[in-house]
């Protein structure tokens, strides 16, 4: 029997493509960095598909962030990608461009060296996987964070030298000025808007009432379209308009993060007379600061009355808590229910502000009323029929207090009195009957 062999050829073996991705990164916001941009993103994208072995994943860019990790929302997908088994390689410009930071740079790279991730950085000519790839990379890493900070000190420098020469570093145009060569420059027609907004304000209008004012008349606010409350308390606000200047008002906090902070003394401030033409006088403006002190005050005057009796007051009829209510006549707690659901709910008595405080004084043996030795005594008040109230002390006992109803005309001013007398008139029911 003779024996038979055949030749199976063997199956050729083609080669793995290499999955590979590109990082792009600008730094500023600015036009020509975004075009910058847009050419890294087809530079890498046609020397990936130029390469015969190469399989394109994509390009991955992020724009006017500065090289933190966290803080890159395509860097992080990027990173999402890699650990989902997609690329098998990555191609950056350079190690500034991937991070700034030392600690970044080689935590990130040792993720994807484990993930069998290989990244290549072009200017460095470094491949990761490679056995001298690491020690070199936390050379050059120190290095660029290095360069980072003292780019940023002298940045810092330029800027304070600039501060004490009474020039603007980094500031804005406003209603009324435009900002040139690092000076403010009066604009005629929107300094008069300003100058309204002052007049209206202390007229005694409020910020809201200005607004429609302006938007009524078709006056522009600066980058709106619409006028609103915050754009006016902006206006009221801005000490430029005086013709000084305070700079540094804010600072970085480092090279890294570059977050934006408060200047409460860290740094020195600047304060520049006479920086540029005024728009609002001193006393204009420190009038208008004045009368928004005493508004505020007012606010918080009343946010203190209507927290008063806060919790404390307790209808006997329904259970529901009493509420702060001010009419034109005086200020009343009433009934919760009754207020939101009406009588045929809960038909309890409302109660005025003045009897509580009162009814209170009369407990504690007080002449005028102590909200301190109020909250540290009395537990609870409980609104019964018949006017009276139950207080309810904190030592467990109970006593009941009786309050006399007075007129609402009690209450009234003689301006009061005189509109009701001629609104009586007028129905007929008083004089001859006419």
């Amino acid at each position: 029997m003779n024996m038979v062999i055949t030749k199976i050829e063997a199956i050729p073996i083609i080669p793995k493509r290499i999955r590979v991705a590109a990082y792009a990164r600008v730094s500023s916001g600015k036009e020509a960095m975004l075009n910058s941009l847009a050419t890294q993103v087809s530079y890498y994208k046609r020397l990936i598909q130029n390469k015969h072995n190469w399989e394109f994943v994509g390009v991955y860019a992020d724009k006017a962030i500065t090289g933190t990790k966290d803080s890159r929302d395509e860097f992080q997908t990027l990173l999402k990608d890699a650990r989902s088994g997609k690329i098998d390689m990555i191609i950056t410009k350079s190690i500034s461009r991937f991070a700034r930071n030392t600690v970044t740079l080689l935590e990130v790279v040792r993720e994807l060296k484990d993930l069998n991730v290989d990244v290549y950085f072009e200017e460095q000519n470094i491949h990761t996987m490679s056995g001298e790839g690491e020690m070199i990379l936390t050379f050059l890493a120190t290095f660029a964070q290095e360069e980072s900070r003292s780019v940023s000190e002298n940045m810092k420098w330029r800027i304070s030298k600039d501060f004490k020469n009474g020039l603007i570093w980094g500031g804005n145009s406003s209603l009324g000025y435009r900002l040139k060569d690092k000076k403010l420059y009066v604009v005629e027609a929107e300094a008069e808007t300003v100058r309204l907004i002052y007049k209206l304000y202390l007229e005694g209008n409020a910020d809201e009432r200005i607004c429609d004012i302006l938007n009524l008349q078709g006056f522009k606010p600066y980058k709106t379209k619409k006028w609103n409350r915050s754009s006016v308390i902006k206006i009221l606000t801005n000490y430029n308009y005086t013709g000084d200047l305070i700079l540094q008002k804010t600072y970085r906090d480092n090279h890294l993060t570059k977050t934006m902070c408060i200047n409460n003394g860290e740094y020195n401030k600047y304060l520049v007379l006479n920086a540029h033409e005024a728009i609002i006088d001193k006393v204009t403006f420190n009038d208008a600061q004045k009368m928004r002190r005493l508004k505020t005050k007012d606010i918080n005057l009343d946010k203190t009355k209507k927290t008063l009796f806060k919790g404390y007051i307790k209808c006997s009829k329904c259970g529901k808590a009493y509420t702060y209510k001010k009419t034109p006549y005086n200020v009343v707690w009433m009934c919760s229910t009754l207020r939101t659901k009406g009588k045929c709910v809960c038909d309890a008595k409302q109660v005025p502000e003045t009897k509580i405080i009162e009814a209170s004084n009369k407990l504690l043996n007080l002449e005028t009323f102590d909200l301190k030795r109020f909250e540290e005594e009395v537990k609870q008040i409980i609104v019964l029929p018949d006017n009276k109230l139950l207080f309810q002390i904190v030592s467990g006992i109970e006593q009941i207090l009786e309050w006399e109803y007075e007129p609402r005309s009690n209450s009234w001013t003689d301006k009061m009195k005189d509109e009701a007398r001629v609104h009586y008139l007028k129905r007929g029911k008083g004089g001859n009957g006419k």
